[in-house]
């Protein structure tokens, strides 16, 4: 969500200098030896991609165990073999790829999100408020084609770009949140949300010019890098002081914080992966859903856990008032698309 109300101008970055992850070129998973609260994200996203569809998802349940939903007898036993808990569900992973698929070919309504929910074994569409009469009609006859492989839960507010996360960066008569600072080499970059760096391509901190946009990709994705031209600026591989050492992916029922420069630090849950959103802007896919609020001015901001950075602020519903979901864009893809990494 971006902020085109400009605020007090900031002087110098401080803790803007948010997250750096240790992450390479090529994606990372794993968090580091040293960082053993990420430990069941990292194994729920190992065996993710061991079982695919052969499994249904996974997701850490309230004791802070690793759930895999399999279907079968032989699955069930290599999962426990791997230090995770089998749970018997109904509907198999192909099925539930099988409606996501439908889903994004024939679900374009902006007001609309959906993933696949490995706790309810569904494929849940999430639904605004300002999808009404007869184009809430039509959402509830495409969802109803699915059986009960989906199902539809209505959400106050309306999804929305407009939100913002760290330290404050401004463009193009926009506020928007810096996420994480990375690095190629010798040069430095940070990463924020596509949708901000679409709409500039010089970026202050109010006060000073910090740099010259690179790339940038909204909607499809929501993630863009800016280049670091003034060097006089101290980049931290910080997020406020919490230090950053590698990127992953969270599991399902994973505590995760974010920070953003209107509603500062933030705690929730995930609870969807690969999440597809119908922004009013484009449609955006591949999202972390979760629990956590945000408000206009967060966007772009980081996500993240103990010391691994996992996202990009992307956008939701409600505030932090009311509270709300909110969407992250996955790090992992700009760290790989760009060829930077974290510090």
């Amino acid at each position: 969500m971006l902020n085109r109300k400009l605020r007090r101008p900031i002087v110098g970055l401080a803790a803007c200098m948010l997250v750096g992850t240790g992450l390479a070129a090529s994606p990372a998973s794993a968090a580091p030896a040293g960082d053993p609260s990420f430990a069941p994200s990292a194994l729920a996203t190992k065996l993710d991609a061991q079982y695919g569809v052969n499994a249904a998802g996974s997701y850490i349940d309230d004791a802070g165990k690793v759930v895999v939903n399999v279907t079968d007898a032989a699955t069930a036993k290599s999962v426990k073999a791997a230090g995770a808990t089998p749970r018997f569900v109904t509907r198999t992973g192909a099925q539930l790829a099988a409606a996501d698929n439908a889903l994004k070919s024939s679900l374009k309504t902006p007001g609309t999100a959906f993933a696949i929910d490995p706790v309810s074994n569904q494929v849940v569409v999430e639904v605004d408020s300002s999808v009404t009469g007869a184009s809430l009609a039509a959402v509830e006859a495409t969802v109803a084609k699915l059986g009960d492989s989906a199902r539809i839960e209505k959400t106050a507010g309306t999804l929305s770009t407009k939100i913002s996360g760290g330290d404050a960066i401004y463009a193009g008569g926009g506020r928007c949140s810096l996420g994480f600072n990375v690095r190629s080499g010798s040069t430095y970059y940070f990463l924020t949300a596509g949708h901000c760096t679409n709409i500039g391509a010089t970026w202050t901190n109010g006060s000073a010019t910090l740099g010259t946009r690179s790339g940038t990709s909204f909607p499809g994705n929501d993630y863009g890098i800016v280049r670091y031209t003034n060097t006089s600026i101290t980049k931290s591989g910080t997020v406020g002081s919490q230090e950053i050492t590698s990127a992953g992916t969270p599991a399902v029922g994973a505590t995760v914080t974010r920070r953003g420069s209107t509603t500062g630090i933030r705690s929730g849950r995930v609870t969807a992966l690969n999440s597809t959103v119908n922004y009013a802007e484009g449609s955006v896919s591949g999202l972390i859903r979760t629990t956590v609020c945000a408000q206009p001015g967060d966007s772009g901001g980081p996500l993240y856990s103990g010391t691994t950075a996992l996202g990009l602020t992307s956008g939701g519903s409600g505030n932090c008032t009311s509270g709300g979901t909110t969407y992250f864009q996955p790090v992992t893809e700009p760290l790989s698309v760009y060829g930077v990494q974290v510090f």
